[in-house]
């Protein structure tokens, strides 16, 4: 007898396993959690559309928001898409069922639900409807959840903006294909608001919601002033954490047909805040820009030690260089917010609104917070309270401000004077530009810093909806092509008056779980059997030894077993239930502990060997490290078998989660 591995088992001779991998063997899947849904007894007509996959709350989560044509019960089906067969979802695939309601300005319905259960660098496939009928299937791929990641911050589409709904939502596909195309591992699309023009024009949402960059990168989309006068923001967006007070609306009242909230996440090492800027006046029957800093603060008091770095998004800019620089709103802004940001903390704030792109100086308390910072500095080093503050241009092109003159008003608070340093800029302002060229900025995460960048994704040319329309443009493909860089900024962090050690850990090695035959794997040869009491044939041996190592961190259980073919020499042959063994451990370690023995099924018409038996394994939590098995072999034959050389197969299975 000979002890090998057949194809119906093929195994290489050594099986490597890392920790958390599942056992081919052991036929086990793993689905996503999550609210599973009980299927729905007959399909729906209901169509579906504006599908946008949106930030969950960390991590592990996604939102999934559409529209519906029909009021019926839905759901979102995910599974990895490994597992897909022909675009066919496993029978497994995880339901999360999917609230919503009746579209207040437009007719049909909205639908959303979270996914939850993500596992890092893994691709999904997902799609949304019900049981027979289905939207079509879209994808998305998480990362590391630990560690290093950049994510893409976009400045107001403003989809119509430009009175031409096909040539803004061109220009915001292309600056979309533009940044995944050089930043394809860029893990969130972050935007300053105003998605459209009027809040309530769903021919304007189609556009911004054309590009399949939303369907396939988690979207965290940010209230602009033109987004606020309808509930299709809420419609189309799901955001996690959200707090739809009546302190968070402009007018006070969330039952309105208006949109409003504030909300929170934390993505690896960031905890961002959303606010909504168009309540800042408790006068208009909101809270305020009072109830924001309050809300600010109550999120990092709770949260802000779960994370590295702070960065804030709303959409109007209170440092900005345009249009809205001397805006009476932003003016009271700028007084009562930032102040409560260099209290907590806040590294960057992220905004648009005025449709060109600035740069402000450290500020602190309202004021320049390092008065030796230079104009265009490539590296700052905030102080305690020092935040940087960055506009977005325009993503699509649908619309620029030109960037206007200071006046004699003041270099703090809420002042519009001019830098002493570079007079035609403002007091905050390190960088301005404006080139009437579409842009998208890239925030690099890092242990160290926080790298600020601001990317051309257009020329000139075409698609430029202002500039085609008759705009100024000072660009040329020539000297300032589509990638190249507009400014960019290193941020380092205020490490204290003492000294901070950092140190990254990295994921430990999984180790591996594996076995071998011990030496050289010939063939066990029982020798000749001998006759015993007139009416059974005997022969005894010994199994190669098997050597079982187990270095994974995960101490998972794992078990060694074997069963036998029958015995064969040529066309006769006998049953390997005749076979038995008694396992030891040869060598003790990994955990190992000696299966029990099995007696010949000669001996009470058993199946001995023939059904697979345990030749060793270790419980959850055991020792690291190697062991080796051994087994003796007890075969007995009845004595009709006729006479021949016999040989079988052992094949040995070993099995670990």
């Amino acid at each position: 007898m000979r002890s090998r591995r057949p194809a119906r088992t093929a195994r290489p001779v050594r099986r490597r396993m890392a920790t958390g991998a599942t056992a081919v063997a052991l036929g086990l899947t793993v689905t996503l959690g999550g609210q599973l849904a009980t299927p729905a007894v007959a399909a729906d007509s209901a169509t579906f559309t504006g599908i946008v996959l949106g930030v969950g709350a960390d991590e592990t989560q996604r939102t999934v928001s559409w529209y519906s044509s029909a009021d019926t019960a839905q759901k979102i089906q995910v599974a990895p898409s490994a597992r897909l067969t022909d675009g066919a979802f496993p029978a497994d695939a995880s339901l999360f069922d999917a609230l919503g309601a009746a579209n207040t300005s437009t007719g049909g319905h909205n639908r959303h639900s979270t996914i939850t259960g993500l596992k890092e660098n893994t691709a999904y496939s997902y799609r949304v409807g019900s049981e027979g009928n289905w939207s079509p299937t879209y994808s998305f791929r998480t990362q590391d959840f630990e560690g290093e990641y950049d994510f893409l911050f976009f400045g107001d589409p403003q989809i119509g903006s430009s009175g031409d709904v096909a040539k803004d939502t061109a220009g915001w596909k292309d600056t979309l294909d533009v940044a995944y195309k050089a930043n394809p591992d860029a893990e969130l699309l972050v935007s300053a608001g105003d998605q459209v023009e009027s809040a309530g024009n769903e021919t304007q949402w189609n556009g911004f919601l054309a590009p399949d960059q939303l369907r396939q990168y988690p979207v965290a989309a940010t209230i602009g002033n033109h987004d606020v006068g309808s509930k299709a923001y809420e419609q189309h967006f799901a955001m996690p954490n959200t707090d739809r007070s009546a302190a968070y609306y402009a007018n006070g009242d969330p039952d309105s047909n208006t949109s409003g909230g504030d909300y929170w996440y934390i993505y690896k090492d960031v905890l961002f805040i959303d606010i909504n800027s168009n309540s800042y006046a408790s006068s208009q029957g909101g809270g305020g820009d009072e109830a924001h800093t309050k809300y600010v603060t109550d999120i990092i008091d709770q949260h802000g030690d779960e994370a590295k770095w702070k960065v804030l998004v709303y959409h109007h800019s209170i440092y900005s260089p345009a249009a809205h620089a001397k805006d009476k709103d932003n003016k009271a802004r700028r007084v009562d917010l930032p102040t409560t940001f260099s209290k907590l903390g806040v590294d960057l704030v992220l905004q648009g609104h005025d449709h060109s792109y600035t740069r402000s100086y450290e500020i602190k308390n309202g004021e320049k917070a390092n008065p030796d910072e230079k104009p265009g500095q490539g590296d700052i080093y905030p102080g305690p309270g020092g935040v940087l503050y960055v506009t977005a241009n325009s993503a699509s092109g649908s619309k620029y401000y030109d960037i206007t003159a200071p006046d004699d008003s003041g270099t703090s608070g809420a002042g519009n004077g001019a830098d002493p340093n570079n007079p035609d800029n403002y007091w905050y302002n390190s960088v301005q530009n404006q080139e009437h060229v579409r842009s998208y900025m890239k925030v690099q995460v890092r242990d160290d810093k926080l790298v600020v960048e601001n990317l051309r994704s257009g020329t000139c040319a075409a698609p430029n909806a202002a500039v085609e329309k008759g705009s100024w443009c000072d660009n040329t493909s020539a000297d300032q092509p589509v990638g190249s860089v507009v400014d960019k900024v290193s941020i380092h962090p205020y490490n204290g008056d003492g000294q901070k050690l950092q140190v990254d850990v990295p994921d430990a090695a999984p180790g591996e779980f594996g076995w071998t035959i011990d030496g050289y794997n010939g063939l066990v040869d029982l020798g000749t059997a001998k006759e015993v009491g007139g009416d059974h044939f005997t022969a005894t041996g010994k199994i190669n030894p098997i050597v079982v190592s187990d270095t994974r961190r995960s101490l998972s259980p794992w078990s060694v077993s074997a069963d036998v073919s029958d015995f064969k020499d040529g066309d006769k042959t006998f049953s390997g239930s005749y076979l038995g063994w008694s396992p030891y451990v040869l060598d003790a370690g990994a955990g190992a502990e000696a299966g029990s023995s099995v007696a010949s099924g000669y001996d009470d018409r058993g199946k001995g060997l023939s059904v697979s038996r345990g030749l060793g394994s270790a419980e959850q939590g055991h020792a690291r490290g190697k062991a080796k098995l051994g087994a003796g072999l007890d075969l007995k034959i009845p004595d009709t078998v006729a006479k021949g050389g016999y040989r079988a197969t052992l094949t040995i299975t070993a099995l670990s989660s």
